[in-house]
Order: C-alpha cells, then structure tokens, then sequence
C-alpha cells in the first residue's frame, strides 16, 4: 500500500485500529445527534420567541383579558407566554367560581398557576441542552484519547523497522491526528449553539417572569377595584 492511499482520509480510517475506529464512531455519531439537536433546538427556541411577541403585543394593545383568554385557550396548542397567561387566568376564574373573595388567596393561587406552568415550558427549552455541553465539553478529550492511542500504536510499529523514515511516521500519525480533528469538529458547533440557546433562553425566562410579576399586578388592580 502505497503512502497517498496510506494518506487518504478513507484509507487512513480504514487502516486504523479498532479502538481508534471506535473514537472516530463515537465522535461521528455524537456530531450527527448534536447537529440533529441544534437545528430542533434552533426552529422551538425561535417558534416561542415569535409567539411570545404576538402574544405580548396582543395581550398590550389593550385585549380584554376574558378576551385574549378565550382566544388563547381556543387554539390548543398555546405555550411559553400564552401557556402561562392562560394557565394563570384560568386558575383566576376557577377560584372567583369558587367563591374565594380574598385578594391575597386570588392573586397567590394565580401566581402558582403560572409558576407550575412556567416550570414546564423553561423544562421544555433546556430539553437537550445538556446534550450540546456534553458533547462540547467531552468530544475534544475523546478524540485527544484516539489520537494518543493512535500515535502509540504507530511508534509501536516501528519497532520492528530497521530504520524509521517519514513514509513509516506519516500515515500513523495522520491517522491518529483526524481523531482529534473529529473531537473538535463535533466540540465547536456544540459549544457555540449551547451559549446560543442558553443564552436565548435565559432572555426567555426573563420575559416570562416580568410578565408573570405585571399580570399579577394587573389582576391585583382588578381585584381591588372589584
């Protein structure tokens, strides 16, 4: 086998050892699933930030909330901002049905409603999140692990050669070396979407919560007026 055939990246793979071979699986597999996450990740992140602005523009523009609530409640498939407020307000007029009169009672069992609901939809982001900073974290060690145990083997081959040259260096090393190269090809894009999305996220969970703290005040200004 001549040194270019050595050289190319099918070749070198197909010529590594089975240990390197499974590095080079795992890495290929964990890239696959990260970009698989990423691009899952990329349409539910920026879907709630849409709905969240419709909504907060709607829920602004001075809607009646019984309104606003029924419409919300009619799509079925409300969540982030409009799952909260729905989930709040119908615990709101759950507990007026009931005939629960205090303010305090009222306004605390809303907050819960919302906190619970809240809870689920930041539960629903970070899905998988975990996986990317996994991933991001490990997979440059991972391939560092293949390519010491690439170059070991290779240096161990050449123990049984007279005199070592280049043409005997080369091929092992390089195939060793794209192990490393793996563990960073499936490292970057994973960091890099990991403190995107966390860091969308956490804009999210602000939102959510200013929302939550002016709806309470809103319904508190109702209840007093009542």
């Amino acid at each position: 086998m001549g040194i270019s055939q050595n050289l190319s990246f099918l070749g070198m793979v197909a010529s590594a050892s089975l240990l390197v071979q499974v590095v080079m699986g795992i890495l290929l597999l964990a890239s696959l699933m990260s970009w698989w996450y990423i691009f899952q990740k990329y349409a539910s992140i920026g879907r709630m930030q849409r709905r969240s602005r419709d909504f907060e523009r709607d829920f602004w523009g001075g809607a009646d909330l019984a309104t606003l609530y029924g419409r919300v409640n009619a799509r079925r498939d409300a969540f982030g901002m409009e799952k909260i407020f729905e989930s709040g307000f119908e615990e709101f007029l759950k507990m007026k049905k009931q005939g629960v009169s205090d303010s305090d009672m009222l306004l605390q069992g809303t907050r819960r409603a919302m906190t619970a609901s809240f809870q689920r939809e930041i539960d629903y982001l970070d899905t998988n999140l975990s996986f990317l900073g996994t991933v991001g974290s490990t997979s440059p060690y991972v391939g560092l692990f293949g390519t010491v145990w690439g170059i070991m083997n290779a240096f161990e081959g050449l123990a049984n050669v007279a005199a070592a040259t280049l043409a005997h260096v080369a091929p092992g090393i390089a195939e060793a070396l794209i192990t490393t190269a793996m563990g960073l090809f499936a490292a970057i894009p994973a960091v890099i979407a990991y403190n995107r999305f966390s860091h969308d996220i956490d804009r999210l969970q602000t939102q959510f919560e200013s929302f939550m703290d002016e709806f309470i005040n809103i319904l508190q200004r109702q209840v007093i007026r009542a």
